[in-house]
């Protein structure tokens, strides 16, 4: 009988899963996927979801209005009843979770238990839109299979190789001991694009490498012979680039005039920086990249030309800690589907070496560098869930060890 991995990703008002099946060899297989949205709203919208199987089986899934808001775990129950209604929860061998922030402690993935929910407990300040979800998706899936390994595979882990200087910030040494650091996000999708790239140009891969993992939440990271060097986002996923709601780089004395002057509470800016700025704030229209390229609103052409204008500061920026840049990859939602926006965020420059094939750049192909760019330019999906799969079956072999491979 199959084995199945289960990985969950558990965001601020959505719950994505994937099951795969893991073959005799340990290869993984997508069996069924699904997301389910609008959790914890207060607009009046109803969480629904769609889920997706390999078969292409879609199910619908409708909650009763009268239910109220639904919650991650009302909504990791339905993900598990549907699985039941199959006979899959029989086949399930381990889970797997994407979590966050793993602070200065947790700096691989590793297997969940007592300790490891307490650190993710004492580390919801760092991470406060994302990891009290990560760990109530947790503590469902433990409700449903108890006696299965269960697997934290950190967005931070893979920041943990860079140099002290692009660790710290310029404050007291006693802050950073105490883990005030720049830890860097979006991490397992960037081990993910490293290891493709891998595969895909080996040569390449082993010099200085930009990935701009490009969504409603966007980071870019510079990698140097295949391990993080330096990245745009630090002590939590706010800083760096404009994303979907967030603000990216602000200077902190901003933060101590909304206090002062405007009188502001840590709420009221926490609320404004994380879920009334960005793309969102900017604009005033959307948080979604596709609905400002379809506008005609000066806000949203100028809340674009910000936000390509950032990732081409940050190219440069990450060009210059690496000492040189050998490739650009672009990666996620924006990275992989806006052809404007990686336009727009090349556009000038040549001066560096990068040189658009505008034809195959509108055309989403993998290469998007003219044959005469000295940096060759990918456009690679991500794939988080996969290296999710992948972490957990390994560290769940491990837990295992001495009993029948769960890969059998």
């Amino acid at each position: 009988m199959s084995r199945i991995i289960l990985t969950i990703n558990a965001g601020s008002s959505s719950i994505k899963f994937t099951a795969f099946t893991a073959s005799p060899d340990g290869a993984l297989s997508p069996l069924v996927s699904g997301q389910i949205d609008g959790l914890g709203a207060t607009s009046g919208n109803i969480a629904k979801g769609v889920f997706q199987a390999a078969s292409g089986e879609k199910t619908n899934i409708a909650f009763d209005p009268k239910r109220g808001n639904i919650d991650h775990r009302a909504a990791m129950e339905a993900i598990l009843d549907w699985l039941r209604k199959r006979g899959y929860d029989s086949q399930v061998a381990a889970i797997g979770h994407r979590v966050v922030h793993g602070g200065p402690n947790l700096t691989a993935p590793t297997l969940i238990d007592d300790a490891v929910l307490a650190e993710l407990e004492r580390l919801i300040p760092l991470a406060p839109l994302h990891e009290p979800h990560h760990i109530s998706g947790i503590e469902a899936a433990m409700k449903s299979f108890p006696s299965l390994p269960e697997v934290a595979c950190f967005d931070t882990a893979f920041h943990r190789s860079h140099p002290f200087i692009a660790d710290t910030f310029a404050l007291p040494r006693y802050y950073y001991d105490e883990g005030v650091r720049r830890y860097g996000f979006h991490g397992l999708s960037y081990e993910y694009i490293t290891g493709e790239l891998q595969k895909i140009a080996p040569e390449i891969a082993r010099g200085n490498v930009i990935i701009g993992h490009l969504g409603n939440g966007a980071s870019m990271c510079a990698v140097k012979r295949g391990r993080a060097w330096s990245t745009t986002m630090s002590f939590t996923a706010l800083d760096g680039l404009a994303m979907g709601t967030r603000c990216g780089q602000l200077d902190p004395a901003v933060v101590l005039y909304l206090l002062a002057a405007k009188k502001m509470t840590a709420d009221e800016i926490s609320n404004l920086l994380w879920k009334q700025s960005g793309l969102e704030g900017m604009s005033g229209i959307s948080q979604d990249m596709r609905e400002l390229e379809a506008s005609d609103s000066p806000a949203a052409h100028e809340a674009i030309a910000y936000f390509v204008a950032r990732v081409r500061h940050e190219i440069g920026a990450l060009a210059a800690d690496l000492g040189g840049v050998d490739a650009i990859v672009f990666t996620a939602g924006i990275g992989e589907h806006s052809w404007r926006a990686r336009e727009g965020a090349l556009s000038g420059m040549e001066w560096m070496g990068v040189e658009l094939d505008k034809e195959a750049n509108r055309a989403n192909a993998q290469i998007i560098s003219a044959k005469s760019s000295r940096v060759t330019i990918f456009v690679i999906p991500t794939n988080e869930e996969l290296m999710i799969a992948e972490h957990t079956l390994t560290l769940a072999k491990v837990a295992t060890a001495g009993t029948k491979p769960l890969s059998a």
